[in-house]
């Protein structure tokens, strides 16, 4: 009986087969993840990429799953699924959804379409388990879908890089492209996701061409790619400073050597939340990784002035409108040592703004003359400041052709005038007494030019009847 009893057990596996069986194993996870990291290759790599995604989505992808998981028809639902095969199918899904198709085979996509809602949602149950193997297969998909080249651009450079005018252009493939990035976005944020596994597949490379989609021209796919880039640097935190790093570069590249990039708005705002979220002390490589923090440390204020100084863009009035922009607001939060560093430069720039025949540069210039923080900054030195902005105001008391910013003058005017009547009166009277100099000047240089004129006529025409009368001269003596 008990023979019988043992012989129905099943055989135990030899040693030279269970060692065989771990090698194929072995080999199986080895050839998988050397699949992975070909996802992340750039260049000449993309095509071999595609190439493994296609053999594995049509062998029902047996290296997809863990050893010894069973393959499920990516086809099914998971409602047609007991629990423990789920997330069997949840892979055959992922990995089936990395084949691209022709967008005229409205059949593939529909379908391609339908299986990306279906891993949303069970994503979005909190069913889904990111083990290593659905992490790679998720970062597979996204490489497949989504890291491409955008064609060459065909709009003018001419206007210097503005295209607030520009109509928007639309990918005709974004219904497939949001569902990916739909799931890009749940798998970065979910709670589940560790991020010490998930950051051997959602590496330098992968994030770098997460970058390079900012230039797309569909704003819906900036914003996606904003808010994932986001969570991204939230969730790795050994990725922050090679992100930062990535962004500046696209920003160097933007305004050193291309001058046209779509998605500059988008990297501002992502550059304006890091800086928000650092922590003080700040380091000296977050200084110089960017001056703008003077809400975290207002010492920085007259560091970013002077670099807006620099940079002022004297031939461009909407980007001078922005400039003055940053200038007040920077100007509200200044301590007063920083203020008195930058304040001759600042108010000469300032002068000429409240001169541009632009109105609105005008406009703007003095309509910060209505916050009273650098009303308060102007009046603590107004022996400095008055001296300079006197001689603009006059002279578009004079000049200015706009009727609306002869108003704003005379309400300046008025303020200064009640901060310091005294000084407001010296400085109209040097004023008028160095144009009296310079009319003076004018007229010494006039009369200098004129008697060199009469100086130089006899000459001339002394020079031109000689010239004259010689033949003749030369004709008698012959």
């Amino acid at each position: 009986m008990l023979k019988q009893i043992l012989s129905k057990l099943p055989r135990k596996l030899q040693k030279s087969e269970s060692t065989d069986a771990a090698t194929n194993d072995s080999g199986n996870n080895t050839s998988r993840l050397g699949h992975v990291f070909q996802c992340t290759n750039v260049g000449s790599a993309f095509s071999s990429k595609l190439n493994v995604v296609k053999r594995v989505s049509s062998a029902v992808f047996p290296a997809s799953i863990a050893a010894g998981a069973e393959a499920v028809d990516p086809h099914l639902s998971f409602k047609d699924v007991q629990n423990p095969q789920k997330q069997n199918l949840f892979i055959s899904k992922l990995n089936y959804c990395c084949e691209v198709f022709d967008l005229n085979d409205m059949e593939k996509q529909d379908l391609k379409r339908q299986m990306l809602i279906d891993i949303v949602d069970f994503v979005t149950s909190g069913s889904a388990k990111f083990t290593e193997t659905a992490i790679s297969a998720v970062c597979k998909l996204c490489v497949a879908n989504l890291f491409r080249v955008f064609p060459p651009k065909s709009r003018s450079t001419s206007t210097g890089g503005e295209t607030e005018d520009d109509e928007p252009i639309f990918d005709p493939a974004w219904s497939l492209l949001q569902n990916v990035y739909d799931l890009l976005l749940h798998f970065v944020s979910s709670n589940s996701l560790d991020a010490k596994v998930a950051k051997k597949y959602l590496d330098h490379a992968f994030i770098l061409r997460l970058l390079d989609l900012f230039d797309s021209d569909d704003p819906r796919e900036r914003d996606c790619l904003k808010t994932i880039l986001h969570r991204v640097y939230g969730k790795f935190m050994i990725h922050r400073p090679f992100i930062r790093k990535g962004i500046s570069n696209v920003m160097y590249c933007f305004v050193f050597e291309t001058e046209r990039h779509n998605g500059i708005a988008e990297l501002l705002e992502i550059f304006g939340s890091v800086i928000t979220g650092f922590a003080l002390p700040l380091k000296e490589e977050h200084k110089t990784f960017l001056w703008r923090f003077i809400d975290k440390d207002p010492k920085l204020a007259s560091t970013v002035i002077k670099g807006l100084l620099r940079y002022w863009p004297l031939t461009n009035s909407q980007k001078e409108l922005m400039f003055l922009s940053e200038i007040e607001e920077i100007l509200e939060m200044i301590t007063m040592v920083e203020f008195q560093k930058i304040m001759v430069r600042l108010f000469r720039r300032l002068g000429y703004c409240l001169n541009s025949s632009h109105y609105q540069v005008a406009e703007k210039a003095h309509l910060l003359w209505n916050n009273e923080h650098i009303i308060n900054l102007i009046a603590q030195n107004r022996q400095t400041i008055i001296p300079i902005i006197i001689p603009a105001l006059e002279r578009n008391t004079q000049k200015h052709w706009n009727n609306a910013i002869l108003n704003l003058t005379s309400n300046v005017k008025k303020l200064v005038h009640d901060m310091d009547e005294e000084l407001v009166l010296a400085c109209q009277l040097d004023l008028k007494e160095e144009q009296l100099r310079s009319i003076a000047a004018a007229e010494k240089r006039k009369l200098a030019w004129e008697q060199l004129e009469n100086v130089a006529t006899p000459q001339l025409v002394s020079t031109t009847v000689s010239f004259l009368v010689e033949p003749a001269t030369c004709a008698v003596t012959g």
